[in-house]
């Protein structure tokens, strides 16, 4: 009996271990092994790259940011002319020729988006060809000594705070961009309907948008000039082209 009982107690372990194979199966836990030992281990598999990406940081993958590239791009007021003075009524198409900016936009969700822009005021030139090259020298001198004084206000700023819209087809979207429009000192809240097309790393902005020039205090010139007398409403379009960074 005695002896029987040391075998008994000496084969223990083994015994343990065998009925834990087969209540649990082969890939189950020995029940003297440490319980945090399972886990660490599963952890250590599981905590690949990719699954750390997913879904923690999926919004910083698919946020994609744009530098705006002003030699490629448009940016136009169209200013109706107020009557048949000088340059007998014809209407204005000043350029706005240096800008920069970037924009931020979401394919899979719009959003996050934003958008950014710096225009400087001294850039903006008359480009209609209805005009000499003489007339547009006397046009350009009036824009900076009379209509946006960049010598006072170099700067022109949008920053949208909203941007809405959907998508309209492959790589394509509608959105709506609201946001603050600085211009001559003012800052006035504004939207801009855009279509926006994206093409390898490019992103394409399209729209158009008006203001009322009264809104932001800016003259149609003086009644002894005469040479910029438009309409109070000037309409902007632009086609903007943006890298990704």
């Amino acid at each position: 009996m005695r002896l029987l009982k040391l075998c008994l107690v000496g084969s223990l372990p083994l015994i343990i271990a065998v009925l834990s194979l087969g209540q649990f199966g082969h890939a189950s836990r020995p029940l003297w092994l440490p319980s945090n030992s399972l886990e660490s281990h599963t952890e250590l598999i599981t905590d690949e790259p990719s699954q750390r990406l997913h879904p923690s940081l999926a919004g910083d993958v698919a946020t994609q940011r744009y530098r705006l590239d002003a030699s490629q791009s448009k940016f136009i007021a169209h200013a109706i002319a107020g009557g048949l003075l000088w340059f007998k009524g014809n209407d204005h198409l000043v350029a706005v020729k240096e800008f920069t900016g970037e924009a931020q936009f979401t394919p899979e969700s719009i959003t996050p988006a934003s958008l950014e822009i710096t225009a400087k005021a001294d850039s903006m030139v008359e480009t209609s060809s209805v005009f000499t090259d003489q007339q547009k020298q006397i046009i350009d001198k009036e824009l900076r000594e009379i209509v946006l004084e960049p010598s006072k206000y170099p700067d022109i700023i949008f920053r949208s705070s909203n941007v809405t819209g959907k998508s309209t087809g492959h790589d394509q979207y509608q959105l709506s961009i609201t946001g603050d429009l600085t211009l001559h000192g003012l800052t006035r809240r504004i939207t801009l309907p855009t279509e926006i097309t994206l093409s390898g790393g490019d992103l394409r902005a399209r729209g158009e948008f008006s203001i009322d020039r009264g809104d932001f205090k800016v003259k149609a010139t003086s009644a002894v000039h005469g040479l910029v007398r438009v309409r109070d409403k000037v309409r902007f379009t632009f086609d903007i082209v943006g890298h990704r960074l």
